[in-house]
């Protein structure tokens, strides 16, 4: 664990680099701009439903999808939490820098009226890998750092054991199936959701639920678009899905259905439009696409969100 958090926050981690995480891949907040201003219009109107003014973007890149909530919002006030120091951004969007994986900074806190969106976090807060030995015994994996060599460790025990008893348990797992152990995941989103005094916080990510556990696990790395193996020497990034039914949360909905409730869908214009107002047929065209992206089965649309609020 210790070698992937170096890997992506240490001091020539993978996140410093110049790039930024768009350098190599696409989120929801860092692909095309429909994509990202529809997301933002969904999150304003959750906002608008929850009595919200205040906007954070956790892990947030280089700001994409702030950029796209001030343009639609100007009065919301935007914030964004990120290793890095300030991009160029408008003047009146807010900066923290955090010092990366599951530790926050200092001065986010005592938050009111705030939707803190935490998009694509947890998969790359580093937790610890554990596989299951001929011996029916859960033992850590052992990384080298420079190689990518795997080697079996010593026996999880302490609270790895515990949250692995509750939320991944062994009883179904064979020989060389792995368990990607969430605890460090809980206690970052617990931290997270202590700092809003009231608001909404939600988790975003690729993630399974207990009944439906990876068993090879999920652990994996991406480089300038392209899977690559997850070798921790900061040269690419490093993710594992997220157990999303471990974290506190008071709903749990896939990312279809999450944004359908706040009028997001793939709905095609009628054609008759596209003779009448060519122009307003191709814009809600290019909509509808985009909603059919964020919705997609086997894609974005499989995402799952985590709810909790704080009052």
């Amino acid at each position: 664990m210790q070698a992937w958090d170096q890997s992506l926050y240490g001091e020539r981690g993978f996140y410093r680099q110049v790039a930024g995480p768009a350098g190599h891949f696409s989120t929801a907040t860092q692909g095309m701009p429909q994509i990202g201003e529809l997301l933002a219009r969904a999150l304003l109107e959750l906002m608008n439903r929850e009595g919200l003014d205040t906007f954070v973007d956790m892990g947030c890149g280089r700001g994409e999808l702030l950029e796209q909530v001030h343009r639609l919002a100007p009065k919301v006030r935007c914030i964004g939490v990120e290793i890095v120091a300030r991009p160029p951004l408008s003047s009146a969007i807010g900066w923290l820098q955090s010092p990366g994986g599951e530790r926050l900074p200092d001065e986010l806190d005592g938050l009111t009226d705030t939707l803190v969106f935490a998009n694509e976090w947890l998969d790359v807060v580093p937790c610890p890998i554990a596989e299951l030995d001929e011996d029916g015994e859960l033992r850590e994996v052992i990384v080298n750092a420079s190689t990518g060599d795997e080697r079996l460790g010593d026996p999880v025990s302490g609270t790895d054991r515990q949250w692995c008893q509750w939320f991944w348990p062994a009883d179904h797992l064979e020989p060389g199936d792995r368990v990607e152990i969430g605890e460090t995941r809980d206690t970052a989103w617990d931290d997270l959701v202590s700092r809003v005094g009231s608001g909404l916080a939600v988790a975003v990510d690729y993630g399974h639920t207990i009944d439906s556990r990876p068993a090879p696990g999920t652990l994996t790395g991406f480089r300038q678009g392209r899977q690559v193996l997850p070798v921790p020497d900061g040269s690419c990034d490093l993710t594992a899905h997220v157990a999303m039914d471990s974290l506190t949360h008071d709903e749990l909905l896939d990312q279809r259905t999450a944004l359908r409730q706040l009028g997001v869908n793939g709905q095609t214009p009628p054609h008759d439009l596209a003779r009448s107002h060519p122009a307003a047929y191709l814009q809600r065209l290019s909509t509808a696409s985009a909603a059919t992206a964020l919705t997609a089965r086997g894609g974005l649309g499989d995402f799952l969100w985590a709810f909790t609020h704080s009052r």
